[in-house]
């Protein structure tokens, strides 16, 4: 079955299909009545809207999650999390591995595809691994936080704490951004507990799996044996990390005359963290988004649209992408043609992929921002679009409050850009390339004027 979809379909353009083909299913099951509460009932638009949302863990809804969805809907969106999270085709190995089938050469490809690897070493027990852990760390956020909700008096059972620490524990970890609350974490503003664990999950899901690989080889490598980080964990952890304190610094200026103004100091400086490490691509939130700076709005977009580090839940054009361009600009500057970090060069077509992926990337979100203008008819400020698209773009699911109230339009052009923005640049490329070997054939370079 396999073989023959992959003579009519590229890998990239199979797996795009099979998110496409999942997004339908899960907003087919989202109508029916089984979904949802007694009494209420929800469009296809709206029910599309949430699957889009629920797959690319982005978390903008057009619905209230908990006033619509039964115990049935909500078991589904949490299982759309994880799908969307770890993706399809981990998902496929963890099958494959259960029925006890092999792993072959054309299953590998698509993984490697799936996951934006670059090469096929060591795929089946990266797979294995990921799912190990990210169930790990759920079921550790789920006992976290039902032991909170329990003790706060928030539930009054043991098996209603659980219910709501595992969503919202699965929901942080995917950074799906989906809440049971109505006001995502608002209420809890002033909860250092809750706003440590969940961004605790929201990192762990967002600093990539290749990351967490790497440090669980780093934990299992025997005493006193010398281990190596590889230059993509050392930039993408530098980069994450310089840009979550960063932007928490930045917000806490913005802010703190602002909308913390009724905050202590400590919660200031947790809610400016909390704010800088959502915005990456987890989307849930501590304060009233609607009530920000402009000037925080701008650099929460800005962060929506860097995201989460390759090969993790998060979206957007990525930290290393990032990273690369700042480098060879930096290098450009000095007047050194190969970029280098940690006494490492850059791959050349790592370089051009960079620049490549963040002007795609870009012209999307310009194409969506002007597709909402377009279709509001100019009803909403600049500023509130611009913070709209980014966050379905950087599948953050940040809203300003707009998301209910636009045009059908408008939420089918937010849908497609939750959709690229989960199967990423390098597959979004890869669609459009066409199925035949390069022929090697070099033509005589000519000089350009530039700048």
């Amino acid at each position: 079955m396999l073989k023959k979809l992959l003579t009519v379909l590229s890998p990239a353009q199979l797996i795009s299909a099979a998110y496409l083909v999942v997004v339908i299913l899960v907003g087919a099951v989202l109508m029916l009545p089984v979904s949802l509460k007694a009494g209420v009932s929800i469009s296809p638009l709206d029910a599309m809207f949430t699957s889009v949302s629920a797959i690319s863990v982005t978390g903008l809804t057009t619905i209230g999650t908990g006033d619509t969805f039964s115990g049935f809907g909500i078991a589904v969106l949490l299982v759309a999390f994880q799908f969307g999270a770890i993706g399809i085709m981990t998902l496929g190995a963890f099958y494959w591995m259960l029925m006890g089938q092999h792993i072959g050469l054309l299953q590998r490809k698509l993984i490697m595809i799936d996951q934006n690897r670059n090469n096929l070493a060591g795929l089946v027990e990266l797979m294995r691994l990921v799912l190990l852990m990210s169930l790990a760390i759920e079921l550790i956020g789920t006992a976290l936080f039902a032991v909170y909700f329990y003790a706060s008096g928030y539930s009054h059972s043991v098996g209603h704490a659980l219910y709501y620490g595992l969503f919202h524990a699965v929901s942080a970890y995917t950074n799906a951004g989906f809440d049971l609350f109505g006001d995502s974490l608002i209420r809890y503003s002033g909860s250092f507990y809750i706003q440590m664990l969940t961004m605790a999950l929201i990192f762990s899901g967002a600093i990539g799996f290749p990351v967490m690989a790497e440090f669980w080889q780093y934990v299992r490598r025997p005493k006193g044996k010398r281990f190596r980080f590889s230059l993509f964990t050392k930039l993408t952890l530098v980069t994450h990390v310089v840009l979550l304190f960063g932007g928490a610094f930045v917000i806490l200026l913005t802010e703190t005359g602002h909308s913390f103004t009724a905050l202590s100091p400590g919660r200031q400086v947790m809610n400016a963290l909390f704010l800088s490490v959502t915005s990456r691509s987890a989307g849930l939130t501590t304060v009233d988004v609607s009530t920000l700076h402009q000037a925080t709005l701008l650099l929460v977009s800005g962060l929506m649209f860097i995201g989460a580090s390759p090969s993790s839940v998060g979206g957007g054009v990525r930290t290393t992408t990032i990273a690369v361009i700042f480098v060879t600009i930096v290098m450009f500057f000095r007047g050194e043609q190969t970029p280098r970090a940690f006494g490492r060069s850059f791959n050349r077509e790592d370089v051009t992929k960079s620049f490549v992926f963040f002007m795609l990337s870009l012209l999307l979100v310009t194409a969506g921002i002007f597709g909402l203008l377009i279709s509001e008819k100019h009803k909403y400020d600049l500023s509130a679009v611009i913070f709209e698209v980014t966050s379905a773009f950087g599948t953050c699911g940040m809203s300003t409050g707009i998301t209910a109230s636009l045009h059908p339009l408008a939420k089918v052009t937010l849908m497609l850009l939750m959709y690229f923005g989960r199967i990423g640049m390098f597959l979004f490329i890869s669609l459009f390339q066409a199925r035949k070997k390069q022929t090697g054939i070099k033509y005589p370079e000519e000089k350009l004027i530039i700048g």
